[in-house]
């Protein structure tokens, strides 16, 4: 279970690439020409599914690292994976429909919310224990 948290980081860049091909098939198949980011509300919704994932990502993985470096490596892993499930939850439902996005979301921000715990109780401790 060493390696968990590097599966966990892999899994999430395959995930980025999951919604950057998402959006350029739904650029594509919706006529959206580049630069342009509105037009047909697949498009759009697709578009937003791969922003919100990497303003999440950007906000996971240095909780992610806190919670492995500092002494949680394999419930961080796991949080992570619960991370992963709840962000491709997210992405199948708001690229369905929009409304249906919620549940994943807060799956996702649960997880996150408790890698970063996580991160921060390993970290006071540390500092506390020298």
């Amino acid at each position: 279970m060493q390696h968990l948290p590097a599966i966990v980081v892999l899994l999430t860049v395959l995930l980025q690439l999951g919604t950057m091909w998402a959006t350029g098939h739904a650029r594509e198949k919706y006529g959206v020409k580049a630069p342009a980011i509105s037009g047909h509300p697949a498009f759009e919704r697709a578009w937003r599914v791969q922003m919100n994932t990497l303003e999440s990502t950007v906000a996971f993985l240095p909780s992610l690292w806190l919670a492995v470096q500092y002494g949680f490596p394999l419930w961080g892993g796991v949080a992570g994976l619960v991370w992963i499930a709840g962000r491709v939850w997210y992405a199948v439902a708001y690229l369905n429909d929009a409304s249906k996005r919620g549940p994943g979301f807060l799956l996702s921000s649960g997880a996150w919310l408790i890698t970063l715990l996580l991160g921060v109780i390993g970290l006071i401790r540390a500092l506390l224990i020298g």
